[in-house]
């Protein structure tokens, strides 16, 4: 059985992030706006000014700080490594592009891999 719902006859369509009603959605940004529809989050790899260290960048998610605090605690568990959320940034420690697109994508955010 597919555990994904997608939409209930009770409660109407269902969002893919926090699996509520999207009437009481808690994905959406600070100013009411739905994060889907909007830039693609870019998910890039950066090893500049980290001593040749390789970091994971997610840039672009329309979240407050407090939202994307709780996002980076989620991924770092999810990737089994450290991170942070700089300027407005969150950086995995390591490189998880694949596994954070997946992820991303999973909750219902346009996700792409950039760079090379």
């Amino acid at each position: 059985m597919n555990s994904t719902i997608v939409y209930s006859t009770g409660l109407g369509r269902i969002c893919a992030g926090c699996r509520r009603p999207e009437a009481g959605c808690v994905c959406r940004s600070a100013d009411g706006q739905a994060q889907r529809g909007q830039k693609p989050i870019r998910v890039a790899r950066a090893t500049q000014g980290r001593g040749g260290k390789v970091v994971t960048v997610i840039s672009g998610l329309p979240m407050t700080d407090e939202q994307l605090q709780q996002l980076v605690g989620e991924l770092k568990r999810r990737c089994g490594s450290g991170g942070t959320v700089r300027e407005g940034n969150i950086e995995v420690q390591g490189e998880h592009r694949d596994a954070l697109v997946a992820e991303l994508v999973r909750r219902g955010f346009a996700a792409k891999r950039s760079g090379g």
